[in-house]
């Protein structure tokens, strides 16, 4: 990996102006990150990419992979101690810090932040046999209390759960617990994965296997029972009916990130569903919401954000390192670039997220949190690097080849 020579072929690329502007931008970004994105907790300093205080799960990781390229690693650690300190007897732990969602479980993201520590710091001092325990304990929560008919696939409480705020119609109104989310298993699929990688580090090979074996179920179960031969695409499944939820959502396209997806379905994915104009190819990829969907909308919802139309940058950086690992890199690469684009050339402040038809920045303004991996996108196309790779090879600090260094905190 060169990555001078990376760095010059994407500043050639982009043009002196607009690298310039993310020299900007990037500087912008981090002073709001340093002076109100990390907050007072209970006699921590934790990381969170919002303004109004609350830490989430996801958001938590995204944010981190952000830290990761200025080589700070510390609050995979202590945001993950924070959350771990309140898991219950049972592996419960709640998504949210400040206000606790008392059935809405962590996302499966856990084991992978602490993988991205790892990768940071190459110490084997954390995570820790303790630790590695309660991280077992949360992973196990999610088998076995969010499997209710024990098909190997496990539920979301809602689609506030999901994280994919207002797609009721496609992942359950609060409280409903009904739909085995595509989305929710592929995560779960990295998170065993992520639980093997951490227990050959301890030296425990035989969990390392348990965990693959159960990594490699799981891809299985989904593959049978989520994909829909006639459409090309996996859809949600209803628990309690066994029928899918058709409806077309960016969740749909998530088995682009693992690695088990055929490379058949993986082609229709991207060929009838992924680059449709008509469905989620719109001027700004990826839209969160097929645009044929009857509710369909690039407006902002009385929750203040939408996942019904709009683009939302973790999406994009999951499937643009999915499109890279199944061999699509002129189209991760386009992706990329679009989405650099629209961050950084069509808005004069980092938002939440963005009207996929215009680019124009909605919901929180400024924004500090996962939507700065946009400004990165296409330089982790140019030297095929990717901070969610499940292995212990040394995380990259990108920026600083960049010059941009992160403020003292």
């Amino acid at each position: 990996m060169d990555l001078q020579k990376a760095v010059d072929r994407f500043r050639d690329r982009i043009g002196s102006d607009a690298y310039e502007a993310l020299l900007g931008r990037l500087d912008q970004a981090n002073e709001h990150i340093a002076t109100q994105g990390i907050l007072d907790f209970e006699g921590r300093k934790l990381l969170t990419g919002y303004s109004y205080g609350e830490f989430y799960d996801w958001d938590l990781y995204f944010e981190s992979i952000y830290l990761s390229y200025y080589g700070v690693s510390r609050f995979c650690r202590v945001n993950t101690e924070a959350f771990l300190g309140r898991q219950m007897l049972n592996g419960f732990v709640s998504r949210t810090l400040l206000d606790p969602r008392e059935h809405q479980h962590f996302k499966p993201f856990l084991a992978q932040l602490a993988v991205l520590h790892a990768r940071q710091t190459q110490e084997a001092s954390w995570p820790d046999e303790a630790t590695f325990d309660q991280l077992a304990k949360y992973v196990d929560h999610w088998l076995w209390y969010c499997d209710l008919d024990k098909n190997g696939l496990c539920v979301w409480d809602s689609a506030d759960h999901s994280g994919m705020d207002n797609q009721m119609s496609r992942a359950g109104a609060f409280g409903s617990w009904t739909v085995e989310g595509v989305d929710l298993n592929c995560y779960l699929v990295r998170e065993l994965q992520a639980m093997a990688v951490l227990a050959r580090r301890l030296g425990q090979s035989d969990a390392a296997r348990q965990y693959e074996r159960r990594s490699e179920q799981m891809w299985r179960t989904i593959d049978s029972v989520l994909w829909d031969d006639r459409d090309g695409f996996y859809y949600d499944r209803n628990e309690r009916t066994g029928a899918p939820v058709r409806v077309k959502s960016v969740a749909g396209l998530l088995p682009l990130w693992l690695d088990a997806i055929p490379p058949d379905k993986a082609a229709r994915l991207v060929d009838d569903h992924l680059r449709n104009e008509q469905e989620f190819w719109l001027a700004y990829p990826v839209a969160s919401w097929s645009r044929q969907e009857p509710d369909y909308d690039q407006g902002a919802d009385d929750w203040g954000c939408n996942w019904r139309g709009t683009t939302w940058i973790p999406a994009n950086y999951m499937l643009m390192h999915g499109l890279l690992r199944h061999g699509y890199e002129p189209l991760a690469r386009d992706l990329a670039y679009r989405t650099f684009e629209m961050a950084l050339l069509r808005n004069d402040v980092t938002r939440e997220y963005y009207n996929a038809e215009t680019g124009e920045g909605k919901g929180l303004n400024p924004f500090w949190g996962w939507s700065c991996l946009a400004y990165f996108m296409p330089l982790e196309c140019e030297i095929a690097y990717d901070p969610m790779a499940l292995t212990d090879e040394p995380a990259v600090p990108l920026a600083r080849a960049l010059g941009v260094t992160f403020p003292a905190v």
